[in-house]
């Protein structure tokens, strides 16, 4: 039995699955379904309690109300019994502040648009005092700072905190970021570009850098962006709609030229417009999203963005991780440049919420996708010789990255071995690619095991065991650099990792 660490996709304390030690479900009454409070919230019934009349809430205030009926700022009171986690995991924010919490369990859901009929007030709080950047940009002279405040700035924000500059010709703006870090590559950098407003967030380490900008003046869509990653230096290069000189580029917004605890960062959304939808078994779809043209956004192997959608009047939002369009070029042609085209691997739920609805979606509708979240690093493949995969059902979705990566991109690897658990046959995602793979490319194996097969089925049946993986995770040299990667349902993930 190989005895090596196991990398969960998606990770433990990912937000797309639920916390190893374990957050748990509990059964609802009938009636109490996410639909049925959203049809609820729409009765025009007054959930808060204070007749219309918005209130602002002190700390003293806010801690006399933590009992079950009587939940402050939102009072979530009403949403009880419909809530999936129970009673007792709202109690634990109840008469405080539950900001933390809820970021720790789902901070990607959308509670602002679901409880929004439940709005009591708000905290009496001070308001902050924000440093003012207009006065400082004005006086920069085609983006470099006099050489005093440079100074000033650096004494104060540390020698290791980013900067950035900018530059101008006649037709072009660069905006240079200076990460001081020298793991910087594409996957690191988000571009946004709407109307006047720029936002480039750079990814260090576990820290978000973000410039955000209402510009000057007006730039055309498309813009590039490149990388030298020897000094960790980024080039935003933008066209100017008309040839002619700015004097500063522009007045900061929200959180411009601030350094983030990536775990203290909202979600950013763009809108992307659906290009395909295409059946790749009976209940699981192959969608591609294009970004929209003034949008960078790369997301890095094992890692997930989040699709929102409006149903009913409500932001219903859910996990995904994108995958590549297909596990080779020769089954989709002509392909599509993965910079501008996200892919993504999705089982319809008839019953459900969401899946139904982004399946009802027409072509050139538009679904709005966050921002990139996940710890996995590509750091995990460096001399990587033998790989184990093992996923149930969807849990495929982040192996084909890997899949993609590791049979093109790891000099030193000599074995891939997934094992992939399904119900049926028909259950089972891409299986003449992954055949033909296996074929061309001999250092893959490929395993197929079914929980519920026909009488005419020769292969391995049952579910994730020991026995099972006795055979499975063998190395192809005694001291081989070994990786195994998991992903799928929870108790497969548990059971895999015991």
């Amino acid at each position: 039995m190989l005895n090596v660490p196991s990398q969960s996709f998606p990770a433990p304390r990912s937000q797309q699955r639920v916390a190893a030690g374990g957050r748990s479900k509990v059964p609802l009454k009938q009636g109490r379904s996410l639909m049925d409070w959203i049809r609820l919230t729409k009765s025009g019934k007054d959930l808060t309690g204070l007749k219309g009349r918005l209130i602002e809430v002190t700390e003293e205030e806010l801690k006399k109300h933590n009992k079950k009926d009587d939940c402050f700022v939102y009072n979530v009171s009403p949403y009880m019994e419909y809530h999936p986690g129970g009673e007792d995991e709202l109690m634990r924010a109840a008469g405080s502040d539950g900001t933390e919490l809820f970021d720790q369990v789902h901070r990607w859901v959308n509670y602002e648009s679901m409880l929004k009929e439940c709005l009591v007030g708000r905290m009496a709080v001070k308001p902050a005092v924000l440093k003012d950047y207009r006065e400082e940009e004005k006086k920069v002279l085609n983006g470099m700072l006099p050489k005093s405040q440079v100074t000033d700035t650096l004494a104060k924000e540390g020698p290791n905190y980013p900067s950035y500059d900018w530059f101008q010709t006649d037709s072009l703006v660069t905006i240079a970021i200076y990460t001081k870090q020298k793991d910087i590559n594409l996957d690191s950098i988000i571009v946004d570009r709407q109307d006047d407003s720029f936002r480039a967030e750079t990814i260090i380490k576990d820290c978000l850098y973000l410039i955000h900008i209402g510009l000057s003046r007006e730039v055309q869509e498309d813009f590039s962006v490149r990388v030298i990653e020897s000094v960790g230096k980024i080039e935003i290069v933008l066209k100017k709609k008309e040839n002619t000189s700015w004097n500063f580029l522009g007045h900061p917004l929200e959180n411009h030229h601030s350094l983030i605890p990536r775990k203290d960062t909202g979600l950013y959304y763009r809108k992307c417009q659906l290009i395909s939808k295409e059946d790749v078994t009976h209940d699981t779809r192959l969608f591609c999203l294009m970004l929209p043209p003034s949008t960078h956004l790369q997301v890095p192997i094992g890692q997930h963005v989040y699709l929102k959608l409006s149903i009913t009047g409500t932001e219903i939002v859910k996990p995904y991780t994108p995958v590549s369009g297909s596990l080779f070029s020769e089954f989709k042609e002509p392909v599509l440049p993965n910079n501008k085209y996200v892919y993504f691997l999705i089982k319809i739920y008839p019953t459900g919420l969401f899946t139904p609805e982004l399946d009802r979606l027409q072509i050139g509708d538009f679904v709005s996708m966050s921002s990139p979240e996940g710890t996995f690093k590509i750091s995990e493949f460096q001399e990587l010789e033998d790989l184990f995969l093992l996923a149930a059902g969807t849990g495929f979705t982040p192996m084909v990255k890997i899949l993609n990566y590791a049979l093109t991109g790891i000099p030193t690897l000599r074995k891939v071995k997934l094992m992939f658990f399904n119900k049926t046959e028909d259950d089972i995602i891409w299986r003449s690619q992954l055949e033909k793979l296996a074929f061309k490319d001999k250092r893959l194996d490929v395993e197929f095991v079914l929980s519920a097969p026909t009488s005419e089925w020769n292969g391995k049946q049952g579910h994730i065991s020991p026995a099972l993986l006795s055979e499975f995770l063998k190395r192809n040299l005694d001291k081989s650099r070994v990786l195994v990667c998991i992903c799928g349902p929870v108790p497969f993930t548990e059971q895999g990792i015991r």
